[in-house]
């Protein structure tokens, strides 16, 4: 049984791919594409296997999105949204994903 969800993080989707390893436990993918492929930056559009699982279903979709998401940062830099003066964004963020139904 594979599930996945798509989520949009700084003009870039995030694909997560998860795939049932054992009751209620999951292997987990994510795959990053967007609007450029940088030069130097070969994992554009290939899906990657989170490392560390198996994970339960809400872990396996926030480990899968903040790998996601870390890897559109290292791409593109840092963003004034999550410098530390603004840490209520990356708050209200990881309050999002933590309670997100699955």
């Amino acid at each position: 049984m594979a599930m996945d969800r798509m989520t949009e993080y700084r003009g870039f989707d995030i694909h997560v791919d998860l795939h049932m390893s054992s009751k209620d436990m999951f292997d987990v993918w994510f795959q990053v594409e967007g609007p450029m492929s940088p030069p130097g930056v070969a994992a554009i559009g290939k899906r990657i296997k989170v490392f560390g699982g198996p994970y339960s279903r809400r872990w396996a979709y926030l480990v899968a999105e903040l790998a996601g998401r870390a890897a559109v940062d290292v791409i593109l830099g840092p963003d004034e949204c999550t410098e530390a003066g603004s840490g209520d964004q990356i708050c209200k963020d990881a309050s999002r994903l933590v309670n997100m139904k699955c």
